[in-house]
């Protein structure tokens, strides 16, 4: 028996006092009248005991009911252990989620989490089981519950942790809900019985509210799963991030040439005053003055940054390493994120081959047409080489076209050429201004054809359009799908069967074919049965024309450059029609040779200016630190409650204010559960009872003894 407040066990001594009172005798107040005493002998006095204790009843009854009253007052509870029973089947199936985004790069986050890990798989148990299961942007089975089970009971801590050997956080964003997903279909496997089966998930993580939680608000979170938050916590609090504000396609950059950054502070932070400044990857060119920003706790601002005077860091085209750069922060004790890349926008080169006979300067030709709707601007650049049939274009320039027109018959060596490319993935639009062109036609397409020119008696129109065709998605829109007004006042028709591999995209109001997409190898030829110069149609002078060249260019694919400005993990998209392999180049200065046959790169694994291509003509990509990473304070995980997710709040120890301490200790509750004070207490008053009763008898028994005579 355990006491919770034994002190009052010294209320104990007060059981000597009914004690004392009993050996006390008292003296009679009685006085009997005698005689003289001068004629009796004196007599020395007979030694006798003095006192004697004559109810002993009574005394042990006041006892009893004092040493009860203290015992009461002392709280005294039974302790019980209670030995740990083992199931038959595993007592706990444990997924063990630790999170290796960039965050945790911060200060010894990572060897927390370790210790933490280390720590789990220490505690368990004969029947426990473990797995492991790393995240940041994709989540990743580190180490099954079979390799738990197939190790030996001595290893299996051994071996869990030596699989965590070699894993560093990477420079990925958190995305928590779609990892919080796999751990729990990781727990629901069916072979395993369920029954006296504790599942749980215990995440280690720095908890930040950058994490992305979206994947649960549709997911239902299975009934039994625990989720145990294990936060990892940062020695110092607060962070600052620089992110670059998007530039609209259309800005002037020569009006106003400097570039507009978001500085952002956390809420937690205790520093508000920052620097700005230019660090070149150019080891010789010099960089610009800082430039200082206030940033209050919890808010951003939006600040101009100036390009260096020298304008060699950002902006020009002169060599590979001046066309990037990138902006430090300064001030923030964190700094896994104070480095922003930035490189200058590229203007996409667009290289048209036009073969016919006309000039540029012939105002009612396609050539006229075509190089005053495909101008230079900020993001593309359109080169296009006409090239008669006399004099045709070298194969060099003939691979490097984006797209290739033809309005006229072609030699035979020309066409054998043009297909060839085709056949390796370019597009060739054919608009004949003649009939005479079905031999080129036919040698293109590979299949005998006849045109014929047919003249309506006043004009034909487009009577059926197929608006899923990449050609006419632009013009999907009931707003714009209107092409009543364009005329056609000549066109060719096909006198044979069209073969299997054409699809008509448009017809006209005859039913005659009018534009019709071969597939052909890996590219097509579209044909055109009206071209656009004046003496065919009114396309050209409509406005539906420029649009429809672009989305020309986007079936070709040789639209406008992509965006260069990505995020760690976002995909590079590569030219498409590559002939040769292609060489990437990572901010660590390791080379990957792309196949000409692969689609776009997918291993943006680290921040920092990629090169894709060589030399001068290597294209700079910047790819920057997911924004959401930046925001490090700590998420509170009732947002986790809210979505759903069943939390162990006993044992949470996540990043969410803890609650106020209760001041019961384990003892008390034990004693509170118990509560054997009132029995104790219950006790001593039927004590009291009886030993009123019994003192009540006593004194009427000694006042009702006559006395002697």
């Amino acid at each position: 028996m355990s006491f919770l407040a034994p002190f009052f066990l010294l209320g104990a001594v007060a059981i000597a006092g009914p004690i004392l009172f009993h050996l006390i005798r008292r003296t009679t107040r009685e006085r009997t009248l005698f005689s003289s005493l001068r004629f009796l002998r004196p007599t020395p006095p007979r030694l006798t005991r003095k006192s004697r204790i004559e109810h002993w009843l009574l005394l042990l009854l006041r006892c009893l009911a004092l040493g009860l009253i203290a015992l009461g007052f002392a709280r005294p509870f039974l302790r019980q252990p209670t030995a740990p029973t083992q199931p038959d089947g595993p007592s706990r199936r444990t997924v063990l989620l630790i999170d290796t985004s960039a965050s945790m790069r911060r200060p010894d986050l990572w060897k927390d989490a370790q210790a933490r890990v280390a720590q789990h798989l220490r505690e368990a148990t004969a029947g426990d089981q473990f797995a492991i299961v790393t995240f940041d942007r994709t989540s990743r089975l580190l180490f099954s519950f079979q390799q738990w089970e197939a190790a030996t009971p001595s290893d299996r801590v051994t071996v869990a942790i030596a699989a965590l050997e070699g894993v560093s956080p990477s420079w990925h964003a958190t995305h928590l809900g779609p990892a919080l997903v796999r751990a729990s279909e990781e727990l629901t496997d069916t072979d395993i019985p369920q029954e006296g089966l504790r599942r749980r998930v215990i995440l280690i993580s720095d908890l930040q509210e950058g994490a992305r939680l979206d994947p649960l608000q549709s997911y239902e979170w299975p009934r039994g799963i625990e989720v145990i938050p294990d936060s990892v916590k940062p020695t110092r609090t607060g962070n600052a991030s620089l992110q670059l504000i998007a530039e609209s396609p259309d800005a002037d950059r020569g009006n106003d040439p400097n570039l507009r950054i978001r500085v952002a502070n956390s809420a937690d932070a205790k520093r508000e005053q920052f620097q700005v400044s230019w660090n070149s990857s150019d080891a010789t060119a010099p960089t610009s003055a800082p430039i200082e920003v206030y940033v209050p706790p919890g808010q951003a601002r939006i600040v101009p940054i100036p390009l260096p005077t020298n304008s060699a860091a950002v902006g020009t085209n002169t060599t590979p390493v001046a066309r990037a750069a990138s902006l430090n922060l300064k001030g923030d004790d964190e700094s896994f994120d104070n480095t922003l890349f930035v490189t200058p926008p590229q203007p996409a080169r667009l290289d048209i081959v036009y073969l016919g006979n006309d000039l540029a300067d012939e105002a009612r030709q396609p050539l006229f047409f075509l190089t005053r709707a495909l101008p230079e601007t900020r993001r593309q650049t359109v080169h296009i080489t006409a090239a008669r049939t006399a004099n045709p274009p070298s194969s060099e320039a003939l691979a490097g076209a984006r797209l290739i027109i033809a309005t006229g018959p072609l030699p035979d060596a020309l066409t054998d050429r043009l297909r060839a490319r085709v056949e390796a993935g370019q597009t060739v639009v054919f608009a004949p201004s003649a009939p005479d062109s079905s031999p080129t036609l036919a040698r293109l397409i590979g299949v005998p054809t006849t045109l014929i020119e047919e003249k309506p008696t006043r004009y034909a129109m487009l009577g059926e359009l197929d608006f899923r065709h990449p050609l006419l998605a632009p013009f999907a829109d009931p707003r714009f799908s209107d092409f009543t007004r364009i005329h056609y006042w000549r066109y060719r028709k096909f006198a044979t069967p069209l073969p299997t591999n054409a699809q008509v995209v448009t017809r006209f109001d005859s039913a005659a074919p009018a534009w019709i997409d071969f597939s052909i190898g890996r590219g097509r030829v579209v044909f055109l049965a009206s071209g656009w110069s004046t003496t065919d149609s009114q396309f050209a002078l409509s406005s539906k024309f420029v649009p429809w060249l672009y989305s020309l260019l986007d079936l070709a694919g040789a639209s406008v450059a992509p965006s260069i400005h990505l995020r760690v993990g976002d995909a590079i998209p590569l030219p498409p029609n590559r002939t040769a392999p292609l060489t990437l180049r990572r901010p660590d200065g390791s080379v990957t040779h792309l196949p000409p046959d692969q689609g776009p790169f997918t291993d943006t694994d680290q921040p920092g200016t990629w090169w894709l291509g060589e030399g001068a003509a290597a294209v700079p990509i910047a790819v920057n630190l997911d924004p959401a990473e930046s925001r490090t304070a700590p998420l509170s995980v009732d947002q986790l409650e809210k979505l759903g997710v069943q939390l162990d709040a006993s044992l949470s120890t996540a990043a969410a204010p803890p609650p106020k301490p209760t001041g019961i200790p384990p003892a008390a509750e034990a004693e509170s559960r118990q509560k054997l004070w009132r029995w104790i207490i219950t006790g001593a008053l039927i004590l009291l009872v009886v030993e009123s009763l019994v003192a009540g008898l006593s004194a009427r028994r000694l006042t009702s003894t006559p006395e002697p005579a």
